[in-house]
C-alpha cells in the first residue's frame, strides 16, 4: 500500500524557534502537557514573523489568551483561527445566550474583528464521526494483528 500524500511531499524538521522565525502562518495540533502549556506566549510570540496568523485546534491551553489578545492588538499576530480556548470548559458546549458573558477574556477575544472562533465544534458532523470510527477501529485491528497503519507518523 501507498503511503500517504502528506508523506510523499519532502518535509523538513526545524527547531520550534526556526519553526516560529520562518512561518507565515502557524498552525497547532499538540496535546496539552506541562511541556506544552503556553508554547505560545509573549517570548515565543516576539519571535514570530510580524503579522503571522495562528491557528490552535488542538487544546486551548497552549495559548496564552492575555499574550495573544495584546500580539492581535499590536499587528505582531494578524489573524487566529481558534476552535479551542484555554478556558473552554465553563463557555463551550452549552447555550450561555441568556447570560452576561462573565469571562472578560473570552469576551475581549471575541471581540477583535481578526479573531475566529468555532467553539471546539469542527469535529461535530456526522461524516468525521464516522470517519473517526473508522479510523480508530482500522488503527486497532491493524495494531492487534502485528501490522503497521497507514497513519502510522514514525
Amino acid at each position: 500500500m501507498a503511503p500517504p500524500a502528506a508523506l510523499e511531499v519532502p518535509v523538513e524538521y526545524v527547531s520550534l524557534r526556526e519553526l516560529l522565525q520562518q512561518s507565515d502562518i502557524i498552525s497547532l495540533h499538540a496535546p496539552l502537557t506541562p511541556e506544552t502549556k503556553y508554547l505560545i506566549n509573549a517570548e515565543s510570540i516576539k519571535l514570530l514573523k510580524k503579522g503571522a496568523m495562528l491557528i490552535n485546534t488542538s487544546r486551548g491551553g497552549l495559548v496564552n489568551t492575555k499574550d495573544l489578545i495584546s500580539a492581535l492588538q499590536t499587528g505582531q499576530i494578524s489573524a487566529a483561527g481558534l476552535d479551542v480556548y484555554e478556558k473552554e470548559k465553563d463557555i463551550f458546549f452549552r447555550d450561555l445566550s441568556d447570560k452576561p458573558a462573565t469571562d472578560d477574556l473570552f469576551a475581549e477575544l471575541k471581540s477583535l474583528p481578526n479573531v475566529l472562533i468555532t467553539g471546539h465544534q469542527a469535529f461535530l458532523t456526522s461524516t468525521a464521526l464516522q470517519n473517526i470510527a473508522e479510523t480508530t477501529i482500522y488503527n486497532l485491528d491493524t495494531w492487534q494483528n502485528g501490522g503497521t497503519s497507514i497513519n502510522e507518523l514514525f
